[in-house]
């Protein structure tokens, strides 16, 4: 009996095989990803609600009927749904990619099928994470990607305030160290009681390079150590008490040129991932994971389609504590 490489209800390409192999492929995130900032958790519907008071966004548990409910402090402002949105990202695997690998009726494609298996599936988790960037970026910036994908202001959502700060880095005279006290300043006051460990500040490029060669940045490191003037102006900068560190983004993901966003670290829960199931019939009212893949066999047996996805939706819970900053 033939083996069929391309089989989708047996084998690596079932739903159950694709999702642990597509969650389990080497994680290679932006930036964002990388620092950590969001904390990730699966849910099991298609949307969450979020309440809004004094400028704080928490999540409200889902719970079965009957169950206690949320306990709320104080006076209820305000709570919205949020449904999750949908990136779907498509493949195909042609039976051609194994020609002259496959001896009819043998196995001895295997290995070879799930390279290939492997590749595409790296692929398409790439250019998910590529969009998770780009959606937590924003929720840096303080917006929200919504279930059409469209950005919309968290602040305008919820009727609060974006704190800023003008730099002036193009003054040579500027007062910098001030400018940062006025930026813990009001992380402070949007924070109140909450604790943070420091402020990580992300500039687009016209900031950073006006930032490094500040009379007042250049002075100071002179003074500590030469070597930091002598080394690398991309690597980042710990200078008044705040890391401040170059954002690499790419045409359509990046801090604006003439701006920065200061972000207070440490800060339980002041970025939030929620990732809804996949639209399967096997996931329905399922935890939601991280990434999901599944396969369809194509017209004639000519190959397999494959799908990966991902339903996150990322919220800064706290959008007045992240300050934004510009140049001039």
């Amino acid at each position: 009996m033939a083996w069929d490489v391309f089989n989708t209800t047996s084998g690596a390409f079932t739903l159950n095989a694709l999702t642990y192999a597509i969650n389990q492929l080497p994680y290679k995130p932006g930036r964002i990803g990388e620092i950590g900032w969001f904390q990730e958790q699966g849910v099991a519907t298609t949307n969450i609600n979020i309440e809004e008071q004094t400028g704080v966004l928490s999540v409200l548990t889902v719970k079965p009927r009957g169950a206690v409910g949320t306990v709320l402090t104080g006076e209820k402002r305000n709570i919205r749904s949020f449904v999750m949105p949908h990136i779907p990202a498509i493949a195909s695997i042609m039976a051609d990619e194994v020609q002259n690998v496959r001896a009819f009726g043998q196995e001895t494609a295997a290995q070879s099928i799930n390279d290939i298996q492997a590749r595409y599936l790296q692929r398409l988790r790439e250019s998910i994470e590529y969009i998770l960037e780009s959606h937590r970026l924003s929720a840096v910036m303080g917006n929200y990607i919504n279930a059409a994908g469209v950005s919309t202001s968290l602040f305008t959502e919820f009727g609060v305030s974006q704190q800023t700060t003008a730099l002036a880095l193009t003054t040579s005279t500027t007062k910098l160290r001030q400018k940062v006290l006025d930026i813990l300043t009001k992380v402070e006051n949007a924070l109140g009681g909450v604790n943070y460990s420091k402020v990580r500040i992300l500039c687009g490029a016209n900031v950073w390079s006006e930032f490094i060669e500040h009379e007042a940045v250049k002075g100071s490191l002179q003074y500590q150590d030469s070597a930091a003037l002598r080394g690398d102006p991309r690597a980042a900068v710990d200078w008044g008490g705040v890391l401040w560190e170059r954002y690499r983004g790419t045409s359509a993901v990046k801090v604006p040129d003439d701006e920065a966003y200061a972000v207070p670290e440490g800060v339980p829960g002041l970025f939030i991932t929620r990732f809804a199931p996949a639209d399967y019939n096997e996931t329905v009212n399922t935890m939601g994971l991280p990434l999901y893949a599944k396969a369809e066999m194509m017209e004639f047996g000519k190959g397999i389609k494959l799908e990966a996805q991902s339903n996150p939706l990322n919220l800064c819970t706290r959008p007045a504590a992240i300050i934004k900053l510009t140049k001039t």
